[in-house]
């Protein structure tokens, strides 16, 4: 269980979907894509910036990298926020701040809707051929959360809002760059009472035991039961820039959160009252201390070094019904977890070598696990994880450019109680070609990834239910994409993406007869589940966008077609990732003081798990809309609405999402 560029040219375009204004200034130091003096106008990543992100009103980063095409939202069972790029999960395109992962040591997971936006510049999405310059893990890509940085003497923030639900959320950034140092601060809360449902939400009965036929209703509309949250954070950078090319900064970041788990409202063949989780969030907590630097050394070359310290502490209460009065006290609950990472990786880059620019990193990695119930000893894990990675940007010609990657990947289980250790290894690789014709770019990639099995994946019993496999092997996965961007008429700004993956070695659950005890439960030669490396899948699609600016008026779309095909065995199908996704948005400003915006967000369902079974969601199309109004230049008052149309709509069975929801924001700029 777990708790927690398209820069083509500087003019051309910033990301897919954002729109040309002036954003926060992005921390460089914090940023990990190939960009220098061998090839400065050229950016791999898609990037929102932090207008795009206030525009659209995406508090949580989850919300907001769903605005990048080849993205996808799952809300599962633990009330989280699980983010798919082209098919792969948040394991393996892992979560990046500031250039350093944050994901949970034991699962690799990270709950993207516990992530405010507020203190953020931009969010940069790699894809299929990311750099691995980042580092291990980075199957399927990566997603950094790049913080700000002050560009005047004196800057800030403070904004204030309101929605349904008794959501409140208050918001200030702070900010001074005097030259030589600078520094940043952030504050952020963020908290609601519960959230609407559409009024044509059913309520949904179940029964209570096999032997009690009576039905309990576990959700009977109106405000979603046990879907409380609090989400609070402080976030401080202090740096100093001695001379042109150098500059070292102090990062710290602390967010605490607690949440409910609203319960399971399905009505799947054998979901009894007894098997519905009632569960509550006490703490959700991450703390995080780090250093970067960023030095000349010479004419030609310059080092980026990251020191990180992360702690993870989250902690789940369960109890036996909907009053949430009676805790139960057994060897799983109450369920508490400390994990922490700490790491360092350094960076060369050299510019050595005419056309060339080269760079080498390495990365170490030491994640611990610890989870403790007071009816169990503690258990405790440790993984040490390192990288050595070479890339190179090669300009062959003026409008042609290869970058080229290797690296090589090692885990080694240093602590894993009585269990069987395993150390693996894996070797990685990536090649792009891309063409430049004035304001269009042509590439293409092909990119050979892995992503090695976590703690959970090798030693997690899943309360009696399975049987450990330490000897599990990495996931790797072959990833082709071909391209096109372009600006190609004035105001307009286009991408189109066709892309390709096969994955080998997936990691999988499987039904085996154990020789032996199957976790602590089961009898010897039972049946028990086992997570093996048995799964090949594919996944392919295409990803086109376009963003138009005329005079007063602005207009986007973007479009995701998916297709993934479980190869090893096609009776089980991939899930949580819709067929056909689609977002736009149309802009109006009339006057200076007043903007009006409209969004649409549709898909046309998805595949879920249904018990012990499948079943296909129905398709949604939200509509959004909000009114602006600048009294002063300074100042900005909004309201808006959410689910205009209050469509009930799901994204896993059995838990609805919200309805229609309104809400009201003021934001003071200094």
């Amino acid at each position: 269980m777990h708790h927690f560029k398209l820069r083509l040219l500087p003019t051309l375009v910033a990301s897919a979907i954002a729109l040309p204004a002036v954003a926060a200034d992005p921390f460089q130091l914090g940023t990990v894509e190939v960009v220098g003096k061998a090839s400065p106008t050229i950016d791999t990543e898609s990037t929102v910036t932090s207008d795009t992100l206030e525009k659209f009103n995406r508090d949580t980063v989850g919300a907001a990298v769903a605005l990048v095409p080849g993205m996808s939202v799952s809300h599962n069972s633990r009330n989280e926020d699980i983010v798919y790029l082209r098919g792969f999960d948040v394991r393996q395109v892992p979560l990046f701040i500031d250039g350093i992962p944050t994901y949970v040591p034991y699962d690799g997971y990270v709950d993207f809707g516990r992530f405010t936006t507020f203190d953020l510049s931009e969010i940069r999405v790699a894809k299929g051929a990311a750099s691995l310059l980042y580092g291990p893990n980075v199957l399927g890509g990566a997603i950094n959360l790049v913080t700000r940085k002050p560009t005047r003497p004196f800057e800030g923030d403070v904004r204030m809002g309101f929605g349904s639900g008794g959501e409140k959320r208050v918001a200030a950034n702070i900010g001074s760059n005097q030259g030589s140092w600078y520094f940043q601060a952030g504050t952020s809360y963020l908290d609601a009472d519960n959230f609407p449902l559409s009024a044509d939400y059913k309520s949904r009965a179940i029964s209570t035991s096999a032997k009690n036929s009576t039905p309990m209703v576990v959700e009977d509309g109106s405000q979603r039961e046990n879907s409380y949250r609090t989400d609070k954070k402080v976030s401080l950078k202090i740096g100093i820039t001695p001379n042109t090319t150098d500059e070292f900064a102090l990062g710290y970041v602390k967010q605490e959160g607690e949440k409910g788990n609203p319960p399971y409202a399905g009505a799947a063949p054998g979901t009894l009252g007894t098997s519905v989780r009632y569960w509550r969030w006490p703490y959700w907590n991450v703390e995080s201390v780090y250093a970067l630097g960023n030095f000349a050394v010479g004419k030609d070359h310059i080092v980026k070094l990251r020191v990180y310290d992360d702690t993870y502490r989250n902690g789940i209460d369960a109890y036996t019904n909907g009053t949430y009065t009676t805790q139960l006290n057994n060897t799983s609950f109450p369920s508490r977890y400390n994990d922490g990472s700490r790491g360092a990786s350094a960076e060369l880059a050299s510019y050595l070598f005419a056309n060339h620019e080269l760079r080498v990193a390495y990365h170490f990695k030491e994640d611990r696990h610890n989870e403790w119930n007071p009816n169990i000893a503690d258990k405790n894990f440790k993984d040490v994880t390192t990288s050595f990675a070479v890339e190179d940007a090669i300009n062959l010609a003026p409008d042609w450019r290869l970058r080229l990657g290797a690296s090589h990947d090692r885990r080694e289980t240093k602590e894993a109680e009585t269990y069987t250790k395993g150390d693996v290894s894996k070797n990685n690789g990536l090649a792009e070609l891309t063409h430049t014709l004035g304001d269009t770019e042509i590439y293409g990639s092909v990119a050979k990834k892995s992503r090695f099995p976590t703690i959970k994946d090798r030693y997690s019993f899943k309360l009696g239910s399975a049987l450990y496999n330490p000897a599990l092997e990495p996931e790797t996965a072959s990833n082709m994409e071909i391209g096109i961007r372009s600006k190609p008429w004035q105001g307009a700004v286009a991408q189109a993406a066709v892309f390709h993956s096969r994955i080998e070695d997936a990691i999988q659950s499987v039904v085996v007869t154990a020789a032996n005890q199957c976790a602590s439960g089961p009898t010897p030669n039972v049946t028990c589940n086992q997570m093996q490396n048995v799964g090949t899948a594919r996944h392919e699609g295409i990803e086109l966008s376009l963003e138009q600016q005329w005079r007063n008026w602005s207009a986007g779309v973007n479009y995701t077609y998916m297709d993934r095909v479980n190869i090893s065995n096609p009776a089980i199908p991939l899930t949580d990732t819709p067929r056909h996704k689609l977002f736009a948005h149309l802009g109006w400003k009339p006057a200076n003081a007043w903007e009006f915006e409209g969004t649409v967000d549709s898909e046309d369902g998805r595949t879920v798990t249904y018990g012990n079974g499948y079943t296909r969601l129905g398709g949604f199309t939200l509509l959004g809309a909000k009114a602006l109004w600048k009294p002063r230049k300074d100042t900005s008052i909004e309201l808006g609405v959410a689910n205009l149309l209050d469509q009930n709509y799901e994204l896993s069975d059995g838990y609805p999402m919200p309805g229609r929801t309104f809400f009201a924001n003021m934001k003071y700029s200094f």
